[in-house]
């Protein structure tokens, strides 16, 4: 027995060695079987059931916040006064989003359509949509300033049409009718006699154009070949570049379309994407890092220069021309409409505009956008998009409409859409990226520790065995001294 207990203990010390490699060998390995997991189920592939069913059908909430601007002293604007707001709302609208005729193409690309409607939801509302507001007209305000250099005729005439269809400066209508359209005998008009000046050619409203619509064909790169490419956009209608600005680079179509990017993101990274509802590309910056459900993100924010002018931040000349800070002019791609858009409550805008209107509180926390990411998969964990719809407006001789009214940038609403991850596709997301990584992480540092404790342990042990079988021999040679020094005695 004592001879296999030597045996027995360098049988522990290789097993402790084997653990030790094993563990060592995980360190380096583990983290590539994960990366390239993470790659296969990245990519663009209807194989990839729970990515692909994400991208194609959006199977998280996603609502769409409202608040208005409810105008509370028209007839004093009329005559010059500076105008005064209070913002009415939310009214909560929920998002469905679902990608159809989707194409994939050989070299590497997938399009689509992506369809969006809008349900009203009462009990997340601060109202509903009878709820009746006062808006500046669109319709007249936005067309004096379209006509402002036309000839002086014309423009009596337009005035002439507005009093004959009985349509004033501003606007006193239900939620529902603001939003989704209401029937107009100008907008008929305009269709009938000046085809192309307004976007829609039935009811018209602000957000007409959303609701059972979509947002034009994308064509994305799937991954297939350089996971790097994956949603980034190859083409929107057919196009590589859009006509709406001034300079190639403000043309650009960038990055994703902004549902989803490439992983294995860095503090570094940013967050590029093309939005068809601003005409433009559009780039998010890193601000710190968080957790969501356990699971690690890097929060992405709107930079102060995403809708500086030309003369604060160069790159942004091409979007001009340009009013002050904070103004992106999407005048261009909306009929040469005077539309503005900012961060409501002209949060990151020129103090300026703040001074021109009555009601208004910006802060970071109510108005700032920002997207929560999870910066290995790409996969936004939580989503907040706020924007503001402003309309230029001014008196503009001939047409008595707009009285004398201020050169103001007018803010008429802003809109929250906003998402998060939840249900199911948290649990899932948390044990295949926290939760088995972690256990995986442990696993191979429970392995290297425990085969070094075996490994010094099993040495201990082998020594101490080598030196008690030295022992009993010294032992029983001095017994039998002893005996023969008794025999001799007797």
């Amino acid at each position: 027995m004592a001879i296999k207990r030597p045996k027995v203990a360098i049988g522990f010390i290789v097993a402790g060695v084997l653990m030790v490699v094993f563990g060592t060998i995980m360190c380096f390995v583990v983290p590539l079987v994960i990366d390239d997991q993470i790659v296969k189920n990245t990519v663009i592939d209807p194989k990839n059931d729970l990515t692909y069913t994400m991208w194609k059908d959006i199977p998280v909430p996603f609502f769409m916040s409202v608040y208005f601007f409810n105008v509370l002293n028209p007839a004093e604007i009329l005559k010059g006064e500076k105008p005064m707001v209070e913002q009415r709302g939310p009214y909560v609208y929920r998002k469905q989003c679902q990608k159809e005729n989707i194409t994939f193409h050989p070299n590497g690309t997938v399009s689509y359509r992506e369809y969006r409607q809008y349900h009203f939801e009462p009990s997340m509302s601060a109202g509903n949509e009878s709820d009746v507001v006062t808006i500046p007209n669109m319709l007249v305000l936005g067309a004096s300033v379209m006509m402002e250099n036309l000839p002086y005729v014309l423009r009596l005439m337009m005035s002439a049409t507005f009093k004959t269809f009985k349509e004033g400066a501003f606007l006193t209508k239900p939620v529902g009718e603001l939003m989704w359209g209401y029937d107009s005998g100008l907008v008929d008009f305009l269709n009938q006699y000046l085809p192309g000046m307004i976007p829609t050619s039935g009811k018209f409203g602000l957000f007409s154009e959303f609701n059972n619509s979509n947002t034009g064909l994308f064509t994305v790169f799937t991954g297939k070949d350089d996971i790097r490419k994956v949603h980034r956009v190859d083409s929107w209608n057919g196009l590589t570049e859009l006509p709406y600005w001034r300079t190639a680079q403000s043309n650009m179509i960038n990055g994703t379309a902004g549902q989803m990017w490439p992983p294995f993101m860095t503090k570094e990274s940013t967050l590029p994407f093309y939005s068809p509802d601003a005409c433009r590309s559009m780039e998010l910056v890193y601000q710190r890092p968080g957790e969501m459900y356990g699971i690690p993100l890097y929060r992405y924010v709107a930079p102060k220069t995403l809708f500086a002018n030309g003369t604060d931040y160069a790159p942004n000349e091409g979007f001009c021309p340009c009013r002050q800070s904070g103004l992106l002019n999407v005048s261009t791609c909306r009929h040469n409409s005077p539309v503005f858009i900012s961060h409501p409550h002209f949060f990151n805008a020129d103090p300026v505009l703040l001074d021109y209107v009555q009601g208004l509180n910006p802060s970071e926390e109510k108005h700032g956008l920002f997207i929560d990411i999870h910066p290995q998969t790409g996969v936004p964990l939580n989503v907040s998009i706020r924007l503001q719809l402003n309309l230029y407006m001014k008196k503009v001789s001939g047409i008595t409409e707009t009285g004398k009214i201020s050169d103001v940038v007018m803010p008429m609403i802003w809109f929250e859409e906003n998402g998060y991850i939840d249900g199911p596709i948290v649990n899932t997301f948390h044990t295949n990226l926290v939760v088995l990584p972690t256990v995986l992480e442990y696993l191979q540092y429970i392995l290297i520790g425990l085969g070094l404790a075996t490994i010094i342990v099993a040495a201990v042990v082998y020594h101490k065995v080598k030196a008690a079988q030295k022992e009993p021999v010294k032992g029983s040679h001095g017994l039998e001294t002893k005996k023969k020094s008794i025999s001799t005695s007797d």
